[in-house]
């Protein structure tokens, strides 16, 4: 078995709902095979952001809303791997937002993990963009799933609890699934309750509501997927499990042909390319 590192341990309030991410991560990942020398995973920032440190992958932390573009930057380098990019919904929903719509438009294979706890826990307290409108004063929430379905490009949508072990790791598994087959975006929002400043475990374990389970639910069809979220959330229920699956194709069919070098592979060494750079250089003499 190849080690690539040895984990740390993570630094999480006990409780915290990112433990099971973690462990749901970790399980599917040896539910597939897939290798530990083989897998990249990115984090953004805040407590989410240091996931990358816990898992026997090689890891990178990237900028404050910036882990889609730079798992992007990995998977055109080297489409062979498993990218896996995780963060918060700070880091998803508000400063990178704009990089979550593009990723869905694109399709590329990529697997995202949000932590949805509705704060920002990193620094004390403050409402993120899914906080739950209390009162008249205050935004109303964003919905992650919502927009990923309003956007044709997107193809695997699916949400999960931290505190509903079971299902998290079926959908781990399946989201994992959908990237290493390369049948694009796997984006798996899992409501992972912030113990120290916005303890949910008690409210969202009554209304989580797995669609899964309900009779006759198609996670093919984008317009019952859409009626079904908007239907529960009126009914102040939380729709989970895999709530819509499609074949568009992704990013890298476009251009990943059959003999196709990777570029993380190519030799650049002087070398080998000294004359064509001699030769694109003269056509720029004066």
């Amino acid at each position: 078995m190849t080690i690539t590192f040895t984990p740390s341990h993570p630094i999480w309030c006990a409780g915290c709902g990112h433990f099971g991410v973690k462990n749901a991560i970790v399980n599917a990942l040896a539910a597939i095979d897939q290798p530990a020398h083989d897998t990249m995973v990115l984090a953004g920032i805040g407590c989410s952001g240091t996931i990358q440190n816990n898992i026997d992958s090689y890891g990178y932390h990237a900028l404050h809303g910036r882990v889609l573009p730079t798992a992007l930057g990995v998977k055109l380098a080297n489409p062979d791997l498993m990218v896996i990019a995780a963060g918060g919904d700070g880091d998803g929903y508000a400063i990178g937002a704009g990089h979550l719509v593009h990723a869905f438009k694109r399709n590329p294979s990529v697997v995202y993990v949000l932590m949805n706890n509705g704060i920002y826990g990193l620094t004390k307290g403050q409402r993120s963009p899914t906080a739950e409108q209390i009162d008249p004063t205050t935004e109303r929430s964003i919905d992650g799933i919502s927009l990923g379905l309003s956007i044709p490009g997107s193809s695997f949508l699916a949400r999960a609890y931290s505190g509903a072990a079971d299902q998290l790791n079926a959908v781990m598994v399946a989201a994992l699934q959908h990237a290493a087959a390369g049948r694009g975006f796997a984006f798996v929002e899992v409501m992972s309750p912030c113990v120290t400043y916005n303890d949910t475990y008690a409210d969202w374990s009554g209304r989580v509501t797995d669609v899964t389970a309900m009779e006759g639910y198609d996670p093919t069809s984008r317009i019952a997927a859409f009626s079904t979220v908007h239907t529960l959330a009126e009914q102040g229920r939380i729709p989970t499990g895999l709530i819509y699956q499609s074949d568009a194709p992704s990013y890298e069919s476009a251009w990943k042909k059959e003999g196709f070098n990777v570029p993380a592979r190519i030799d650049v060494s002087r070398s080998i390319h000294q004359n064509s750079y001699s030769s694109i250089m003269e056509k720029y003499a004066f």
